[in-house]
C-alpha cells in the first residue's frame, strides 16, 4: 500500500465548489482507498492505495468527483515520500519563518514545472521563486491576493498546479508520516478517525 496526499483545487474556497468533507471521505473510500483522513477544510486527504501511479490515482478521484458531486475539480495527488522530499528540498528556509505567506505549488506532472523555469530569470523583489524536483516554492510577504508572483505563476499553470501554505504542507506530511506508522502497526486496518 502506498501513502498518498490528494489536493483538490479550488473546493470550497467560493461558492460554487462546496464539498462537505464526510462526503469526500465517503466518495474516497467507496473508491476502495483505506485509512481515509481530510486535513482542514479545503480539500487535503490523505489516504492508502494499492494502486502505484499517483496520476492514474488522481484522474480516478476526479472523475468521481463530478460524477458524484457534479462539477469537476482538479486534483493532484503526491505519495507521502515525494511530500516529504518537497519539505526536505525546501529552497528557501528563511521563508519558511512567516509560513501563511510561503506556499508550495503542488503540480500535476513534471512539464508543469518546466513551463515556470522562465520565471527563475525575472526579478521578483521581495517576493521569491524557486524550484525543486517536484515542486514550486513562492515566497510571498505582502500576501497572496495581491501578489505578482502569484499572478504571474498562475498564467503558466493553470489548473495544472495548486498551493498550500508552508503550515498546511507541514500538517500534511506529519499527518501522513503518522498515518502510515499507524496502518504498518495496526496491519493495514482502515482507521475511522478523520482529522478534519
Amino acid at each position: 500500500m502506498t501513502q498518498y496526499i490528494a489536493f483538490l483545487r479550488g473546493v470550497n474556497v467560493g461558492r460554487a465548489k462546496r464539498i462537505a468533507m464526510a462526503d469526500l471521505r465517503a466518495l474516497m473510500e467507496e473508491l476502495g482507498f483505506s485509512d481515509v483522513r481530510t486535513v482542514l477544510n479545503s480539500g487535503n486527504v490523505i489516504f492508502q492505495s494499492p494502486h502505484p501511479n499517483d496520476t492514474k490515482v488522481g484522474v480516478g478521484i476526479e472523475r468521481a468527483i463530478t460524477r458524484g458531486f457534479g462539477f469537476p475539480v482538479p486534483v493532484i495527488v503526491v505519495s507521502a515520500k515525494v511530500l516529504s522530499a518537497i519539505v526536505e528540498e525546501n529552497p528557501l528556509p528563511q521563508a519558511a519563518r512567516d509560513p501563511s505567506r510561503y506556499l508550495v505549488a503542488f503540480v500535476a506532472d513534471a512539464a508543469t514545472l518546466a513551463r515556470t523555469r522562465p520565471m527563475l530569470d525575472e526579478p521578483w523583489s521581495p517576493e521569491a521563486f524557486a524550484l525543486g524536483s517536484n515542486a514550486a516554492y513562492l515566497w510571498c510577504p505582502n500576501g497572496v491576493i495581491a501578489s505578482r508572483l502569484m499572478q504571474a505563476f498562475g498564467r503558466r499553470t493553470g489548473d495544472a498546479a495548486t498551493t498550500r501554505n508552508w503550515a498546511t504542507v507541514l500538517r500534511l506530511q506529519a499527518a501522513a508520516t503518522a498515518g502510515a506508522s499507524t496502518s504498518r502497526q495496526s496491519g493495514g486496518r482502515r482507521s475511522t478517525a478523520p482529522l478534519g
